[in-house]
């Protein structure tokens, strides 16, 4: 292992690039699962495959759905402690030109729309928002409110409703009407539509989507524990630091496994569907949380095992040019599946679908390592340094670390 794989003197903190990377992988692979959000399963596959389909879906969804994207906004916290501290060292207050670099990230997400309307980008630049008014707050009171977030207090509120109003009425689902609009130009087979489409259905598809399932609670927490993580180091190799993490993964571990299964047999549990729903999104939310607990720490524990690190090493091109790497992805994804490209969504299932992302992710991961030899960042990353940086009026420019 690297000597400087934890230190906050360098440049960059490895464990970081490499499970960034781990996260970009794994959200690659879940996307292409679902055809980039154009789900379809094929009738005419051999009944092997379809049953072969099934296990690979459940177990990538089981290991990956909600964790992967748990992960990077985390990372998306510690990113922005590690770049206002910096400054902060320097004299400099950071929190302007963190306004400035999300409205860079939002035409990213903007552009990136155009091929997948899933984005993720746009949103983390709305939600990033919030780590502005409590940058500064004693790290308890960031610790409680992140905790509030968590706690997805707008479900409960629903719940509670449920449960004692009988004249409460759930909001309307509304995402669902979108995601049925979708097929009226993914159909399709015109790049036009699909971009028009993606940017005046899709987007809400997805904006609605997250807001249903309390991405937009759950998101903002996770930028906070991750801007807390930074602020106690915990990314650094010391004796207090893998103490934390082992205690986190059994922590993790112990509370994920009666939350999942809770999660898992409430239907069973309760009658009333609205309640049920309820709940889920609540249940869901958390066990994924947990269980993205137990994902980072096996992680941050592993690498420093000399035998797991020389593989896990290999991700951290990947990590390093996360922003290149998903932006590509929406590109060569969309083109791969949708009908103004090679339309594969009508042939393949998971099992296809995880053997071309794959491919994909190969592909992407060799050029991410060619590229790193003579770059210091990835294309995109590279434009959004400098764009972040620029100079406005007399204002003197400043290299972030």
């Amino acid at each position: 292992m690297s000597e400087n794989a934890f230190s906050l003197k360098t440049p960059r903190i490895e464990v970081i690039d490499a499970l960034r990377g781990l996260a970009i992988m794994a959200i690659m692979l879940l996307h292409n699962l679902e055809h980039f959000d154009f789900y379809y399963l094929p009738e005419y596959l051999p009944e092997p495959i379809k049953v072969l389909d099934k296990i690979i879906w459940d177990t990538l969804f089981f290991l990956f759905a909600g964790k992967s994207y748990a992960i990077f906004s985390l990372l998306f916290g510690f990113s922005f402690f590690i770049q206002y501290d910096n400054q902060r060292k320097k004299g400099n207050d950071f929190r302007w030109r963190y306004v400035w670099r999300l409205a860079i990230l939002f035409v990213f997400g903007l552009v990136n729309t155009l091929f997948f309307s899933g984005d993720i980008l746009m949103m983390y630049a709305v939600l990033g928002l919030i780590l502005i008014p409590v940058c500064n707050l004693n790290t308890k009171y960031v610790l409680i409110i992140a905790t509030f977030l968590l706690m997805l207090p707008m479900e409960w509120f629903n719940f509670f409703n449920i449960l004692f109003n009988p004249d409460y009425i759930l909001p309307v689902n509304r995402s669902n009407a979108y995601y049925g609009d979708m097929y009226t130009y993914l159909s399709g087979n015109s790049f036009v539509d699909h971009t028009v489409g993606n940017i005046s259905i899709g987007r809400w598809a997805s904006v609605f989507w997250s807001w249903e399932n309390g991405r937009f609670f759950q998101a903002p927490a996770l930028f906070m524990f991750g801007m807390i993580a930074g602020r106690k180091q915990l990314f650094v190799a010391s004796a207090a630091s893998i103490a934390f993490w082992k205690k986190a993964l059994l922590f993790a571990i112990t509370l994920f496994i009666p939350l999942f299964a809770f999660k898992t047999y409430l239907p069973v549990l309760i009658v009333n569907k609205d309640i049920v729903n309820s709940l889920l999104i609540i249940f869901t939310s958390w066990s994924n949380v947990t269980f993205m607990v137990v994902l980072v720490s096996s992680f941050v524990l592993l690498y420093q095992k000399e035998a797991v690190n020389r593989v896990l090493i290999k991700l951290i091109p990947f990590g390093k040019m996360s922003l290149t790497s998903y932006f590509s992805q929406s590109i060569l994804g969309s083109f791969i599946y949708y009908r103004y490209g090679l339309g594969l969504y009508q042939y393949t299932g998971a099992t296809f679908g995880l053997l071309i992302g794959i491919v994909l992710f190969l592909l992407q991961l060799g050029f991410c390592t060619w590229w790193l030899k003579t770059h210091k960042q990835g294309p995109l990353e590279a434009l959004w340094h400098k764009l972040t940086w620029i100079s406005f009026g007399k204002e003197k420019k400043t290299v972030v670390a």
